[in-house]
């Protein structure tokens, strides 16, 4: 997945310290844009790249979690503002917050 951010030090700085991503090396490519690879536990990657569009309203990714409350007390604990969690019928509880160029991030616990 790819993320259009702004500053890339500052979304690196909380992709990695606050929720937990390893910096991955970039491909040797030619790429027209600076960015970061980074990488989630499972294998999966997230693309960050510095562009100057902005997020569109409503527009978000989901990181599945196996223990919510535990999620959000981590974050809460770095400094992090996430939204109350709530939850969909049978389906999941998920709670929201914001990356530093204003994507929005859904942490979500299926039920």
């Amino acid at each position: 997945m790819s993320i259009n951010i702004g500053d890339l030090a500052e979304n690196v700085a909380f992709y990695t310290e606050v929720l937990g991503l390893d910096v991955l090396p970039r491909p040797d490519a030619d790429i027209a844009v600076d960015g970061a690879w980074l990488g989630l536990p499972d294998g999966r990657q997230v693309h960050l790249l510095v562009q100057e569009s902005r997020p569109a309203d409503g527009q978000h990714f989901a990181f599945e979690v196996d223990d919510l409350d535990a999620v959000l007390t981590e974050l809460e604990g770095k400094g992090v503002r996430v939204s109350p969690p709530s939850t969909l019928a049978a389906v999941c509880r998920q709670s929201f917050t914001k990356d530093p160029s204003g994507n929005l991030l859904e942490f979500n616990q299926r039920l």
